[in-house]
């Protein structure tokens, strides 16, 4: 009995002992996995801190590099006497350019393969393309603009139901100026394709007025005033000959109508100051304006 229970006791210390060894064994292993998982985080997290620092060195540098070479493009074109609106639209076409390659650049120093990345924005580009089909045909538009040129720089035209200075030609838009300075941006694809009106392409233009007297006026008198009028203004020019006519005999005044040529920058100065001077020097004639009249007959 006491054998038995002696050689229990024996088993039992055995077992322990081995239970310890393998708990031993297991905790090292464990300790050994964790030693190799932080190692692992580590190597990760250096090469990872590595790659953003360099890709935000490269994100500086490219910023700071795309600056330069804007500003050398500018001065070329500006040294070329390149068009104004040529100069806008390659400007902001380069600047987009480079900017492209820029984030495909900080994109490869993350470790994105370029190849996939730039197979990716080739087919983000084909859905954005069908999305924004609109703005292609902007650009198309800004082409055709550059190409054809309706109206450059400095023009005031009127398109689209607005009217302006052009300020710029940009790839998708063109930039206007309206007298109240305010700014409006046009879509290049409309005004291409629509209808737009270039008062400063010719270098003169024509101004026209219709002025109203009360029916028994001497028409001779009256044409004899606005010549006088017209000759005293050196800013209407002698050819083509200015006209004056009788234009119509309306209900309440006989309508007389004049017709000038004068330089384009000059238009607005003549028709606003013709207004001013017709105004005064028929009431120092005595030349009656007509106003609206209705005369009732009672039985």
């Amino acid at each position: 009995m006491m054998f038995s229970l002696l050689q229990e006791a024996v088993v039992a210390a055995e077992t322990t002992e081995a239970v310890a060894a393998t708990t031993e064994v297991v905790a090292a292993d464990g300790f050994d996995k964790m030693q190799v998982l932080m190692q692992k985080l580590i190597d990760w997290g250096v090469n990872a801190g590595s790659n953003i620092l360099g890709a935000l060195i490269i994100f500086i540098v490219g910023r700071l590099l795309i600056s330069v070479v804007n500003k050398m493009v500018a001065k070329l074109l500006k040294r070329r006497k390149v068009d104004a609106g040529v100069q806008t639209f390659t400007k902001s076409l380069v600047n987009i350019l480079l900017t492209i390659l820029l984030i495909i650049a900080v994109v490869g120093k993350l470790g994105v393969e370029t190849t996939s990345f730039a197979a990716l924005l080739a087919s983000a580009g084909v859905a954005i393309g069908m999305a924004l089909s609109g703005n292609l045909q902007n650009f198309a538009g800004g082409l055709l603009i550059l190409l054809l040129r309706p109206y450059k720089v400095g023009d005031y035209v009127e398109g689209q139901g607005v009217s302006g200075t052009v300020r710029e030609i940009q790839i998708f838009h063109t930039v206007l100026g309206t007298a109240d300075n305010k700014i409006i941006y046009v879509p290049n694809g409309a005004m291409s394709s629509g209808t737009v009106v270039n008062y400063s392409r010719e270098d003169t233009r024509r101004v026209d007025w219709v002025f109203g007297v009360e029916y028994g006026e001497d028409y001779d008198k009256v044409e004899a005033a606005v010549r006088a009028i017209i000759a005293a203004d050196k800013r209407i020019l002698t050819t083509p000959a200015p006209f004056v006519a009788l234009n119509a005999l309306a209900d309440s005044s006989v309508n007389i109508v004049v017709r000038v040529w004068v330089k384009s920058a000059d238009y607005w100065d003549v028709y606003f100051d013709m207004n001013k001077t017709v105004y005064a020097e028929f009431n120092k004639q005595g030349i009656g304006f007509p106003f609206p009249q209705l005369t009732v007959h009672q039985a």
